[in-house]
């Protein structure tokens, strides 16, 4: 049995401090192929699809792709603020290695 994501209640703050659902949007999180790791996380805003898997939480949706879904299979999604900048990150079990920029990884 293929276990979604999660998101954290951070990532769903951040999205209700954005207004992302007042805008009709949601925070997509699709992997592609590319990178320097092959293949690659794209995450932006963008209006959800009627075949996309969604998180909800806060008021706030997290949507992904079918295809992407198993790629992101138990992962966390998670909004963190350092001193290089904040952004929405993704911690991936199935990632065997990563790359620094962190929008990079290998199965």
């Amino acid at each position: 049995m293929q276990l979604p994501p999660k998101v954290t209640e951070r990532a769903f703050a951040r999205l209700a401090e954005i207004g992302a659902a007042d805008q009709g949007q949601a925070l997509r999180v699709a992997v592609e192929g590319g990178g320097c790791s092959g293949f690659q996380y794209d995450i932006r805003l963008d209006a959800p699809a009627d075949d996309d898997i969604v998180l909800e939480g806060q008021g706030q949706k997290v949507i992904i792709d079918s295809v992407s879904l198993p790629f992101l299979e138990n992962a966390v999604i998670d909004f963190t603020e350092e001193l290089i900048g904040a952004r929405f990150t993704i911690e991936n079990p199935n990632a065997s290695s990563s790359c620094g920029c962190g929008t990079s990884f290998s199965i």
